[in-house]
């Protein structure tokens, strides 16, 4: 038996969250949110291949979050199972060997519970390395669930173990601090995002939001493309400080931003009678990383005709997407991570990838504080204001006391 957070199903919670979210953040953080601190069994291997993770460090995401508040769309609902323990951004150690990693490895989780982890043969996705469109992530020996943090069965990052197959680790060189590693996952979902985008050397591109995922995407572009403009949209000034640090060429703020952009761009404003002035000219690619819909909106209105937007966040509901059709815009979906094809044909799994890089960047300056599992109110508090308090990334670190 251990401490978990776990997130169980119930229908009022999530409406009370829907409706007081934006409102009461404090409340949806604590009283009111459908999570709870429990003593649980640790799970156990469901099948051979699958061996248990002691958890070091576990971040939360902004998918975490949504989930939590409320936010989150119903279309999820038949891809999760509860009562789960969410955290899929993990570092830990290996509690027994494991085919070729010994007792004690330290390993990063590749979260998607694809074909391998359930005992099928890979589908047509999993078969070309990309596992993150699984056709089977209902089915198999484990419950239902995209991922680890959201299937009953196979515990999280946000409890002391958990359980995953060889297929989902990889392990973490010697040089790469806990710190760094913890923050492997997202920087390779941003890795992925910028190479299903296809960015041309030269191009003008924006990134939106300036949390943990829009960082690392600038992070990705410096490292995996060759851009000659990246704009970054921040809202705080800690955000707007390692925007800098992290390679953006322009830094602005979310306040008149369509008018930043148009100088920036040397594009022409037009301001219809009702409804946010948009350009005609833009950007070439935005990469979307906020979630909400005045950051799609955004996007939207400040990229270029037959440009490109990559939805790198959770995406909001109801933006107008009148831009989409009028100005004939690609509109990209970046989940998780893959096999990627890198400029000039070589092919390396976004994981890889992005251990690579955290060997050379300074990703950990991202990680602004850990949390025991028993100060989780304070934890999910802290992550819901991140920015505004100058923090990028706050994980939990479950052998911690207080």
């Amino acid at each position: 038996m251990s401490e978990v957070l776990e997130v169980y199903e119930s229908r009022p919670r999530y409406v009370a969250g829907k409706l007081l979210a934006n409102r009461a953040p404090g409340l949806v953080s604590g009283p009111l949110a459908p999570i709870r601190l429990a003593d649980r069994r640790d799970p156990e291997p469901p099948a051979l291949g699958w061996g248990v993770v002691k958890v070091l460090l576990a971040g939360i995401c902004g998918s975490d979050l949504a989930t939590i508040t409320g936010k989150v769309s119903p279309y999820f609902g038949p891809l999760v199972s509860y009562p789960f323990v969410p955290g899929h951004e993990i570092v830990g150690e290996l509690v027994d060997d494991m085919d070729d990693l010994p007792r004690g490895t330290r390993v990063v989780l590749d979260p998607v519970l694809g074909c391998l982890a359930r005992g099928y043969d890979p589908c047509a996705a999993c078969a070309t390395g990309l596992t993150g469109r699984c056709e089977r992530i209902t089915a198999g020996h484990i419950a239902a669930g995209l991922q680890t943090g959201y299937c009953a069965d196979t515990g999280g990052g946000w409890g002391h173990r958990l359980v995953a197959h060889r297929s989902q680790l990889r392990a973490v060189p010697d040089d790469i601090s806990n710190e760094k590693a913890v923050l492997v996952e997202p920087f390779a979902c941003a890795i992925h995002s910028v190479l299903r985008a296809h960015v041309q050397p030269g191009a003008t591109v924006s990134v939106i939001g300036a949390g943990s995922i829009g960082l690392l995407t600038v992070a990705a572009l410096k490292a995996f493309a060759e851009p000659e403009q990246i704009i970054v949209v921040a809202k705080h000034p800690k955000q707007q400080d390692l925007a800098r640090q992290f390679g953006a060429t322009h830094v602005i703020g979310a306040k008149d931003a369509v008018n930043q952009f148009r100088r920036i761009t040397h594009a022409m404003r037009v301001k219809p009678e009702l409804g946010s002035p948009y350009l005609m000219g833009g950007v070439d690619t935005s990469f979307e990383c906020v979630g909400s819909r005045s950051s799609l909106d955004l996007a939207l209105r400040t990229t270029r005709a037959g440009g490109t937007i990559v939805a790198s966040a959770i995406p909001a509901s109801n933006a107008d997407l009148s831009p989409l059709w009028a100005r004939e815009l690609h509109l990209i979906g970046a989940y998780t991570t893959g096999l990627e094809t890198l400029p000039g044909g070589k092919k390396a799994h976004s994981f890889d990838l992005a251990l690579e890089q955290a060997a050379v960047q300074p990703i950990d300056q991202l990680l602004g504080a850990t949390y025991a599992l028993a100060r989780w109110r304070d934890a999910l508090d802290h992550a819901l204001s991140a920015g505004s308090l100058g923090t990028a990334k706050i994980a939990f670190e479950p052998r911690r006391q207080s």
